[in-house]
């Protein structure tokens, strides 16, 4: 899986090698061959993410990730040549706050934030409970496979 890291606000080695490995495991969990999938990943403050949310959600305020798929649905992605399945845009700020707030490492807020991502990316939401339970169930999955469990 290739994932282009923007350099800016950029995690450390140790975090940045534990997304890698998620971004594998998120994608072969849904039946996708690792070697043909690309994300891009950008770090940003919370007065960049404020704005991106403002004009792409219409909440005016920070969050602490946005994804932006290419595809609606999995059915939509060719079966063969490269994958781009989207952009992963993370707050690093806000990230730093969650991880003190829930008692965890800011790794593993990350971790978790880039997961989460890759599974909107992947067609998956938590709009409705149902849907929540499903894609909370994945990521935990892979978070525990990293050793990242809560």
């Amino acid at each position: 899986m290739e994932i282009v890291f923007s350099q800016e606000r950029m995690p450390g080695e140790s975090t940045v090698q534990l997304m890698k490995k998620a971004g594998v495991l998120c994608v072969e969990e849904e039946g996708l061959e690792s070697d043909r999938v690309t994300v891009s990943v950008t770090f940003i403050d919370n007065e960049e993410m404020r704005e991106l949310n403002a004009i792409y959600r219409g909440i005016d305020k920070t969050t602490d990730v946005l994804s932006f798929p290419q595809f609606n649905d999995l059915s939509e992605i060719n079966k063969e040549g490269i994958v781009c399945l989207g952009d992963v845009v993370i707050c690093t700020e806000q990230a730093l706050i969650q991880a003190d707030e829930y008692g965890h490492s800011p790794e593993r807020e990350l971790v978790y934030l880039f997961v989460h991502s890759i599974f909107h990316l992947l067609g998956y939401d938590h709009m409705e409970k149902e849907d929540q339970d499903e894609m909370r169930l994945r990521e935990e999955k892979i978070m525990n496979k990293l050793g990242l469990e809560r």
